[in-house]
């Protein structure tokens, strides 16, 4: 693999991942966020070579076969997703922040989330739809 190429390229035209979405380019809005080996990142950002041998996660491995999670489960239920660019990374968001706190208060789910953007302004049914996959 060529050291220039992105995640996110890697995932969407090599791999056929193409849930992760490619939103500002620069890492700051949220749109091709996944898990590297459990932990939160910009594949616009991060070279694929980079991720050789380590588990990535995009939101296609969040459902287990045709069951969704409880987090995108949630996101349905709540709204949580509107014209569904920013949905992916929303919910790789939320996976690694319910990981990480398993009973975040609605402050911490809105601080942990300011970095996925949602220009349909969607948060409420986010932050409805986080809260609710904890129950």
């Amino acid at each position: 693999m060529r050291a220039d190429r992105r995640l996110i390229d890697a995932l969407r035209d090599d791999l056929g991942c193409i849930g992760t979405k490619e939103g500002c380019s620069i890492g700051v809005c949220g749109a091709c966020s996944v898990l590297v080996d459990g932990k939160l990142l910009s594949a616009c950002l991060m070279p694929a070579v980079f991720v050789s041998g380590r588990a990535v996660t995009t939101v296609e491995g969040l459902a287990r076969g045709d069951e969704l999670s409880p987090l995108q489960d949630a996101f349905i239920r709540e709204g949580g997703f509107q014209c569904g660019i920013c949905t992916p990374g929303q919910l790789i968001a939320a996976t690694a922040l319910l990981a990480e706190r398993r009973r975040p208060s609605d402050d911490e789910i809105r601080e942990w989330m300011m970095g996925n953007l949602c220009r349909c302004t969607g948060y409420h049914g986010i932050t409805r739809a986080i809260k609710a996959a904890m129950a």
